[in-house]
């Protein structure tokens, strides 16, 4: 099934020129993550367990701030400038990205 928000097309995604350092990052957090598993399964103080659950959260949260704005320096101007329609369409897809990304 195919959404709004799972364009398939082979066209450079909107975070080609900045891939790696999302990828570094992420790859900072899979790093964290499994350093929260060590700490649960080493039985560490919750509050030192919460705290670094807190950081991989935001972590993953600037990682998804930094998607959202290469999504509407690329992807979303491309379509703006377009057609209007295509951008219009393009506005509504991110506004349901930002809902999803912000859980509202």
């Amino acid at each position: 099934m195919t959404t709004a928000l799972s364009d398939s097309s082979t066209a450079p995604r909107g975070y080609a020129d900045h891939k790696s350092d999302h990828l570094a990052r992420l790859h900072k957090i899979e790093g964290q993550v499994r350093g929260l598993t060590r700490m649960v399964d080493d039985d560490r103080y919750c509050v030192d367990v919460l705290t670094q659950i807190t950081a991989a959260t935001h972590a993953l949260q600037e990682v998804a701030l930094g998607l959202l704005d290469d999504h509407i320096r690329h992807c979303v101007e491309e379509a703006v400038r377009a057609a209007p329609d295509a951008g219009q369409a393009k506005y509504a897809e991110l506004t349901t990205a930002l809902r999803r990304t912000l859980r509202l």
